[in-house]
């Protein structure tokens, strides 16, 4: 397996996804914002039930691939596993961190 030397504020992510929303929310800053199958989450309420909501669908396991960062923005791939159709997946991660927060995140195929 390999690993990989994530930022902070991802390594934090990927550890509360394993979690509940409660430790999820605790990764963002007040007003980040979540893009996520064609939606939009903005604010840690949001954030917080649009994790929920993942949770009591699926169950899932991310596992990050490879990581590409620039000026803007931190990508993550990560092979994303689970009971849902489809599966597995690579998913790509968007992340605009401010400091120790991520400030936003876009998952997309």
């Amino acid at each position: 397996m390999m690993t990989i030397d994530l930022p902070r504020p991802i390594a934090n992510y990927f550890q509360a996804d394993k979690g509940d929303s409660e430790a999820i929310v605790t990764c963002f800053s007040e007003n980040a914002m979540v893009k996520d199958e064609g939606q939009t989450h903005t604010g840690l309420d949001a954030i917080k039930q649009w994790k929920a909501n993942a949770s009591t669908k699926y169950t899932y396991t991310v596992e990050p691939q490879a990581l590409n960062e620039n000026a803007e923005q931190t990508i993550v791939t990560g092979l994303v596993t689970g009971n849902f159709p489809g599966s597995p997946v690579n998913l790509q991660y968007a992340f605009t961190l401010d400091g120790d927060k991520i400030t936003s995140l876009e998952i997309t195929l």
